[in-house]
C-alpha cells in the first residue's frame, strides 16, 4: 500500500510538471502587452518582467519561473485585473468566497442525494423510483449553467426571493450574505444531488439483492435492520470516495456559476484572467486547478483501501 501511494504521488507531480510546462510554453507564445499601456505602473511592471527574465531565452525564463513560483511562492504581479498587486495575495483573498459557496453546496447536496438514492432503491420499480430516476436523469443531462439561469429567472427575478448577485464585502456569516449565495448554492447542488443519488441507488439496489442479505433476513433481522446494518455499509464503499472527492473539490469552485452570480471567488478570477490576458493569474490558477484535480483523484483511489479492507491497492 505504501509503495502504491508513493508511486501515485510521484506520478501526480510528474503530470503536474508536464501540464505546468505546457501552460508556460503556450503563454509565452502569446503576444505580451506593451508596458507603455500601463501608465504610472509601467516602471514597476518592467522591473518585474526583467526579474522574471522576459528578455532571456525561454528555457532560462522557465527556470526562473519554477524557482520563484514553486520554491519562492512569487507568482508575479497582476498586469491587467489588479494592476501592480501581488498575484498570490489576491488569490488568497478570493479563496474564502469560493470555500463558502462550495461548502454550503455540499452541506445541501450530500444528505439530500444520499436520501433520494436510498429511498429510490428501497422503492425499486415503484412509482416513487420512476419519478426520482427520471428527475435524476434530467438533472444529470442538463448543464449547471442552465440551472443557474432558471434559478435566477424564477427565484430571483420573478419571485424576488433572493438577490440576483452575491453581496459584496467579506461579511460571510451574516444572514443577508447567506441569502445572496443561496441561488449559487442551489445551482451547484442540483448536479451533485443527481449524481450522488444515481450512484447510491445503483449500489444499494445491487446489495439488496445479494445472497448475504437473504441470509441476514433468515437469521431473524427485519428488513430495516438488515438494510441499515449490512446493505448500507456495503453500498457506501464506492459512494463514500465520491463524497470525499467532492469535499476536496470545494477548493476549486465553479467557473461558470461564480461568474453568473457574481461570486468574488477564484472561479470568476480564472475566467477574468483569461479574458483580460493576465498571464500571471492564469499560470497560478492553472497550477492550482491542476494540483487540486490530481490530489482529489489520488485521495479517492487511496480511500478505497481504507474503507474496504478487502481492497489492496497495487497488489497483483
Amino acid at each position: 500500500m505504501v509503495k502504491y501511494v508513493l508511486k501515485r504521488i510521484a506520478l501526480m507531480f510528474f503530470v503536474f510538471f508536464v501540464i505546468l510546462t505546457m501552460c508556460f510554453v503556450l503563454v509565452k507564445l502569446l503576444p505580451q502587452t506593451d508596458p507603455v499601456q500601463f501608465g504610472k505602473d509601467m516602471n514597476l511592471i518592467k522591473m518585474r518582467r526583467e526579474a522574471l527574465g522576459y528578455n532571456k531565452p525561454i528555457l532560462v525564463q522557465y527556470g526562473i519561473f519554477l524557482k520563484r513560483s514553486l520554491l519562492g511562492n512569487d507568482w508575479g504581479i497582476s498586469e491587467a485585473l489588479y494592476r501592480g498587486q501581488d498575484v498570490w495575495q489576491v488569490f488568497v483573498s478570493k479563496m474564502p468566497a469560493t470555500l463558502m459557496v462550495n461548502l454550503y453546496s455540499l452541506i445541501f447536496s450530500v444528505p439530500l442525494g444520499l436520501f433520494l438514492g436510498i429511498y429510490s432503491a428501497l422503492k425499486k420499480n415503484k412509482w416513487q423510483d420512476y419519478v426520482i430516476s427520471t428527475l435524476i436523469m434530467l438533472f444529470i443531462s442538463v448543464p449547471s449553467y442552465v440551472y443557474a439561469l432558471l434559478v435566477q429567472y424564477l427565484l430571483c427575478f420573478k419571485l424576488k426571493l433572493f438577490p440576483l448577485q452575491m453581496n459584496s464585502g467579506t461579511d460571510y456569516f451574516t444572514w443577508s450574505m447567506f441569502l445572496s449565495v443561496v441561488p449559487a448554492v442551489l445551482s451547484l447542488g442540483f448536479g451533485s444531488i443527481a449524481s450522488l443519488a444515481r450512484y447510491t441507488r445503483a449500489e444499494l439496489s445491487e446489495v439488496l439483492t445479494s445472497d448475504f442479505m437473504l441470509l441476514a433476513r433468515t437469521k431473524g433481522l427485519t428488513r430495516a435492520q438488515a438494510t441499515v446494518r449490512h446493505a448500507l455499509r456495503n453500498s457506501m464503499v464506492p459512494v463514500f470516495p465520491m463524497i470525499l472527492g467532492e469535499f476536496i473539490g470545494i477548493l476549486s469552485g465553479s467557473l461558470i456559476i461564480e461568474k453568473l452570480f457574481g461570486v468574488p471567488g477564484i472561479g470568476q478570477l480564472y475566467v477574468n484572467s483569461i479574458t483580460s490576458l493576465d498571464y500571471n493569474f492564469f499560470m497560478l490558477l492553472s497550477a492550482f486547478y491542476t494540483l487540486i484535480g490530481l490530489a482529489a483523484g489520488i485521495v479517492v483511489d487511496i480511500s478505497y483501501g481504507f474503507i474496504d479492507p478487502r481492497i489492496r491497492m497495487g497488489e497483483r
